[in-house]
C-alpha cells in the first residue's frame, strides 16, 4: 500500500535518502482511480528500495501548488529531496518502473 502524504510528512518523507515516487490524485478523478492498482503493486515491490506515496491534491492542496500540478495524475520522482522526474497522466507500469528503476 503506497504511503498517504500530507502536509505534515511530506517534507520527511521526501528527504529520507530513499528514492521516493509521489502520486498526485483526487477521489473524483477516473485516470487516478485508474492506475491506483498500479500504484499499490509497485509499492509492495519496491518496498525495500524506494517510498512510494500518494498526495491527495483536495486534503494538501499547498503542496500540489508547491509543485504547479495542474493535471492529476501527475507522478513526481525524487531523490535526495530534489524532484528528478515527472509523468503526468496515466501511466503504463513499465513507464513508471523506469523512472524509479533509474534512481535506485
Amino acid at each position: 500500500m503506497a504511503l498517504a502524504l500530507t502536509e505534515s510528512n511530506f517534507d520527511e518523507v521526501i528527504n529520507s535518502g530513499k528514492p521516493v515516487l509521489v502520486d498526485f490524485w483526487a477521489t473524483w478523478c477516473g485516470p487516478c482511480r485508474a492506475i491506483a492498482p498500479i500504484i499499490d503493486e509497485i509499492a509492495q515491490e519496491y518496498e525495500d528500495k524506494a517510498i512510494i506515496s500518494k498526495c491527495d491534491i483536495e486534503s494538501a492542496g499547498d503542496i500540489a501548488m508547491r509543485f504547479g500540478i495542474r493535471n492529476i495524475p501527475t507522478l513526481l520522482f525524487f531523490k535526495n529531496g530534489e524532484m528528478t522526474d515527472k509523468l503526468v497522466g496515466a501511466q503504463s507500469k513499465s513507464a513508471i518502473t523506469a523512472k524509479l528503476d533509474a534512481l535506485i
